[in-house]
């Protein structure tokens, strides 16, 4: 109490100096005391809010675009979800078609006979062995048959209607000389595939 009495006492004679002014002196010294007021409350009290408010803005944007990013991102990944379900049933399917290692002497004879079936004559039908790829080897077989030109696609048509898979490549086909027309040498190689499982450790 003595304190606030004694800040009182000494700004008494501030005040009876403020009274002693023109009334026009005294409106301008008390406005000057107002906006000095306003002044301090701003930059004591409402420019920090102005900064915090703008810094929990910039912060709020950035949220914002990290959330649209993030939403754009889980849109895609059901979309990736969907293409690889779909990618992993075509290679279940194409899985089922590769032959098991036991399956391969059958399937080479299935060959051969699709060939002697259309009237074919076969003066080469030698296995290769395998060239093994990434998760796969390819199984080769070098032909070379006599006979026409549409027995040669009938045997193809064949050979890519079997269970398995066989591709035909390098074909090769040349006349036939000294024979009836039509007659055709035709070389090529047949390809199958088989499966490697990863061996367990």
């Amino acid at each position: 109490m003595e304190m606030g009495k004694l800040s009182l006492n000494q700004l008494e004679p501030l005040f009876n100096k403020l009274e002693e002014l023109p009334k026009n002196q005294r409106i301008m010294a008390f406005a000057g005391v107002f906006v000095l007021l306003i002044g301090a409350f701003f930059y004591f009290s409402f420019q920090p809010k102005m900064k915090k408010i703008d810094l929990l803005t910039a912060q709020y944007e950035k949220l914002d675009s990290e959330l649209f990013k993030v939403k754009g991102n889980a849109a895609r990944l059901e979309k990736f979800r969907k293409e690889y379900k779909a990618a992993e049933q075509q290679f279940k399917v194409v899985m089922r078609k590769l032959p098991e290692s036991d399956e391969i002497p059958s399937l080479l004879e299935s060959i051969s006979r699709s060939g002697q079936d259309v009237g074919l004559e076969f003066l080469l039908f030698q296995p290769r062995g395998e060239t093994r790829r990434d998760f796969y080897s390819e199984i080769s077989v070098s032909i070379k048959v006599n006979g026409g030109y549409h027995d040669v696609a009938q045997f193809f048509d064949r050979v890519a209607r079997l269970s398995r898979i066989v591709n035909i490549r390098d074909i090769n086909m040349e006349p036939l000389a000294g024979k009836k027309e039509n007659q055709l040498s035709t070389t090529c190689t047949a390809v199958t595939y088989k499966f490697l499982e990863k061996s367990k450790t």
